[in-house]
């Protein structure tokens, strides 16, 4: 079993470059299922979860190659089939995105339930409310979804809750077909707007991603094109959120810093102090930080996605911090490894009460998913002595190089076999 091993206690100084956006990429992707002609998408982060996604393409019949470590060629026109009912598409969330770009391209679509991190439940229903609005039937048989019409037409969909996946989905679903559509309530995450401007720079007529309320003007066809992918704002999270606890001078670079105001925002509260550049952000600390108290939210608010980091750096914050969640349900799971190193952290519900301690010590645990993979890297990056972190499957699913960027700002990781 691969391993990482971390011995914590080392300041961190230097510079980490951010890669690709993850939950751009696996929407941008499947999106070319939409494009008639070879796409061309630069910064593209090497991760697993975009390796599954490529290789769900090439099951459909896409033609995909690397031209670049970082750039992908896709040709998606020879696929003739909507059944993407495969293994692969069972091992990851984000293999929902199939069934919008297959509805957009054919009508019907026709995928395995998702899979991926497994924290609490990660109903569809909004997506299927926003496809049945649009004239689909969906059914669910098992674990197979599948969507099918007659004829799709375009209306307005109003989301009960600003959900990510099911505005991407019906986005996918609804660029190519005439007539606008639009949704209301809708999601404003940065990786929303990365995949409608790629839409866009195909041909597709979007209007509004960013907002609460985005328009979508059917188009016959989609071109192929060029397109570059935003950089990564969990991973540029992760490392600002790392040099924080570790204590040092960290130059978090290919960012944007707006995506990152949230954090900012509240690093600054803790006594970290934050300098914002064009294209990066400089993270100075001395290992000492104060209680702050967090509630994520859907974007421009605190990411969920950023929860677990968040919680591992208040372990040893002074004074007792409240984190809590508000997108989804039993996403504090993972705090039971967070014990493991002396923290003392109490759930209520949906909040945690984190009493910040002087010190934690090396201990072994677990990723049980990709972003509480990420909070016992920190853990342990703060922790006397060495740790071993298991599970090195979820991180992997979500971070580029991970070992070597933190070994290049001076942090003793690396990965072992057991």
């Amino acid at each position: 079993m691969e391993k990482l091993l971390i011995e914590g206690g080392k300041r961190l100084s230097g510079t980490i470059h951010v890669s690709g956006a993850k939950n751009a990429a696996i929407a941008i992707i499947p999106a070319v299922l939409l494009v008639e002609g070879v796409c061309r998408i630069e910064n593209i982060p090497q991760i697993k979860d975009v390796e599954v996604i490529v290789n769900i393409l090439k099951f459909l019949g896409a033609e995909v190659s690397y031209v670049e470590q970082d750039v992908l060629e896709i040709d998606a026109s020879c696929v003739n089939t909507y059944y993407a009912d495969c293994e692969l598409a069972k091992s990851m969330r984000a293999s929902y995105y199939l069934l919008g770009a297959l509805l957009g391209r054919f009508g019907n679509a026709k995928v395995s339930m998702p899979g991926g991190c497994d924290f609490g439940s990660r109903p569809i229903d909004l997506h299927i409310k926003g496809f049945e609005a649009l004239g689909a039937t969906v059914t669910v048989d098992r674990d197979v979804v599948i969507a099918t019409s007659e004829h799709l037409f375009a209306d307005s969909v109003y989301l009960d809750f600003p959900s990510v996946g099911a505005t991407i989905n019906i986005m996918l679903a609804a660029t190519r077909i005439p007539g606008t559509t639009v949704i209301e309530n809708a999601a404003k995450e940065p990786h929303v707007v990365d995949l409608a401007n790629f839409l866009n720079q195909m041909g597709a007529k979007i209007k509004g991603a960013g907002t609460d309320v985005i328009r979508i003007m059917g188009v016959d066809k989609l071109s192929g094109g060029t397109y570059s992918i935003i950089p990564d704002q969990i991973e540029a999270g992760t490392y600002m959120i790392a040099a924080a606890a570790a204590g040092g001078d960290v130059t978090v670079e290919n960012l944007i810093p707006k995506h990152m105001e949230s954090l900012s925002a509240k690093l600054e509260e803790a006594g970290i102090t934050i300098t914002e550049m064009d294209d990066s952000i400089r993270v100075r600390s001395d290992g000492n930080f104060k209680k702050i108290n967090v509630k994520t939210m859907p974007y421009p608010g605190f990411p969920t996605d950023l929860q677990p980091q968040i919680v591992s750096f208040l372990t040893r914050a002074n004074g007792t911090s409240n984190v809590i969640e508000g997108v989804w349900e039993s996403r504090f799971q993972y705090t039971d490894e967070l014990l493991k190193f002396g923290a003392q952290i109490k759930i209520e519900d949906e909040k945690a009460i984190v009493h910040g301690i002087p010190k934690l010590y090396g201990t072994e645990v677990k990723a049980t998913d990709l972003r509480a993979g990420a909070g016992m890297i920190i853990a342990a990056l703060m922790a006397e002595g060495f740790s071993k972190i298991s599970n090195v499957c979820h991180i992997d699913r979500g971070y580029e190089n991970l070992v070597e960027k933190l070994k290049n700002v001076g942090a003793s990781i690396r990965r072992i076999e057991e």
